[in-house]
């Protein structure tokens, strides 16, 4: 939720202190004649080119409305991803140091929110003293300190927006690591449940493949085929079991990746994990707003633009310290001899008021140098925001472009995948009955293994880039 805008104006002093104070006030507006304010410089966002609509062909622009991207991996409908998308939201390291990034940002806005009344102190001593000419003597002191510096040129005031935009852009920060670290899970994920899937289709392929195997050697030993056919199908055997070593690596390395993003060990989801499952498919219907709309929905966008302000509000305060600054103090207190006579009666008052100025007469140009070092502070983070923008712009039209060539791929792999069964299929048959030879039953089989492995990688890669469009869409987030 974002902050809300505190009043952080000091409280008027008691009506007593008032009185005492109305000269001194007085006294101070006469040495600033037509200086009571300073003209706000332009808080305007820099311009930024922006297309009206995606440029990506064929793109979805109807379905679920983009507020229902705050939790899209619930669209998968797969209970495991969301549950390890929770955890890692509440366990990941990077969300808990952005968390506690946020924090300090919050703390540094109340200590300049402080800096705006008055402070107010109160001390008490006790001395004991004792001269060759005279007797012990004590002395008991107790009483209050007040001091107050008037904003008068906004500088307090300008240094209290830079840390509050600070805080906002801590929390938007914490949004899109949030964001950052879903995507992450997700993508880990479905890899993972891909990598399953070809090791599975391995395994299938070599199970068949030594059957051929087997067979082969049968019929050579009946001197129904030669030695070379057997070593042809040993040689096809051995190429597909040297592919499943390499897909358990994979497939160990992304369950350690995943135990990591969610703040555990590395073996914590071994069990968990073990089962093979489908890859999870988004469901269809994603709502593409228009480009100006999907920025505002992304984190980052947004802390750039809190980046913005508080280089804009540092400006104002450097330029504040240029002129002269007030201040206000007083003190109270009583004076006894003895610690009873402190509380008691006997104890003599003492007061006083102090108004003091102090005006920069000569610094070497440090302070307007200050104010150029800001300025171009300020000039920075402007661009840094258009940078971050069009970098916005160019990852939605990328996950899109990719999601739609993705698309086409998988179909052509699928039906290539259906073609190569059929055909592994008709092979083995004519090749029982003696109207092929040995060698187009080898090749069918390698061309189904790798028509299957294509289709089911390309299947992960489609549910991966949903997961790249939903983060580019600023999605997991409110």
């Amino acid at each position: 939720m974002p902050l809300q805008q505190a009043d952080f104006s000091p409280p008027p002093p008691p009506r007593a202190a008032r009185s005492r104070l109305a000269p001194l006030a007085l006294a101070l507006a006469a040495l600033l004649p037509g200086c009571a304010s300073l003209p706000a410089p332009d808080a305007a966002l820099p311009e930024t080119p922006m297309q009206a609509a995606w440029s990506t062909p064929g793109a979805d622009a109807s379905g679920a409305a983009a507020a229902s991207l705050a939790a899209w991996w619930q669209r998968f409908n797969d209970a495991q991803l969301s549950a390890l998308v929770t955890q890692a939201l509440q366990a990941n390291t990077n969300v808990r140091t952005a968390q506690a990034a946020l924090r300090q940002a919050r703390a540094l806005r109340d200590v300049s929110a402080a800096g705006l009344g008055p402070a107010l102190n109160t001390s008490a001593s006790a001395q004991r003293s004792k001269a060759a000419s005279a007797g012990t003597s004590n002395l008991f002191k107790a009483g209050f300190d007040a001091s107050w510096e008037p904003d008068v040129f906004g500088g307090n005031r300008s240094a209290l927006n830079a840390t509050e935009a600070d805080a906002r852009a801590a929390e938007t920060s914490l949004a899109d690591t949030q964001v950052s670290i879903a995507a992450e899970v997700a993508v880990a994920y479905i890899q993972l449940r891909g990598l399953q899937t070809q090791l599975g289709i391995a395994q299938r392929n070599l199970v068949s493949q030594n059957e051929t195997l087997q067979i082969t050697r049968w019929q050579a030993q009946a001197g129904l085929s030669t030695s070379l056919e057997v070593e042809q199908a040993l040689t096809s055997s051995e190429q597909t079991s040297a592919t499943i070593p390499v897909l358990q690596t994979s497939l160990a390395k992304a369950r350690h990746s995943l135990a990591v993003l969610t703040g555990q060990t590395p073996d914590a989801l071994e069990a968990a994990l073990a089962d093979s499952r489908p890859v999870p498919q988004a469901a269809a219907g994603l709502a593409l707003t228009i480009p100006a709309q999907t920025l505002r929905q992304r984190p980052d966008v947004r802390a750039a633009e809190h980046r913005v302000s508080a280089a804009l509000a540092r400006v104002s305060q450097a330029d504040a310290a240029r002129y002269p600054s007030f201040s206000i103090s007083g003190s109270l207190g009583l004076n006894a001899l003895t610690l009873g006579s402190l509380t008691g009666g006997g104890a003599s008052v003492v007061n006083a008021l102090l108004g003091s100025v102090s005006v920069p007469l000569f610094d070497g140009g440090a302070a307007r140098a200050q104010v150029r070092a800001q300025e171009a502070a300020l000039e920075q983070a402007r661009i840094s925001y258009q940078a971050t923008v069009l970098t916005a712009l160019k990852d939605v039209e990328d996950a899109l472009v990719a999601l739609q060539g993705d698309r086409a791929r998988l179909l052509h792999l699928q039906s290539a995948a259906t073609a190569a069964q059929n055909a592994d299929l008709l092979a083995q048959q004519r090749y029982t009955s003696g109207l092929i030879d040995f060698q187009t039953v080898l090749q069918t089989q390698r061309t189904l293994l790798t028509a299957q492995d294509s289709a089911a990688s390309a299947t992960a890669d489609v549910s991966a880039d949903h997961v790249r469009l939903y983060k580019a869409l600023g999605g997991g987030w409110s």
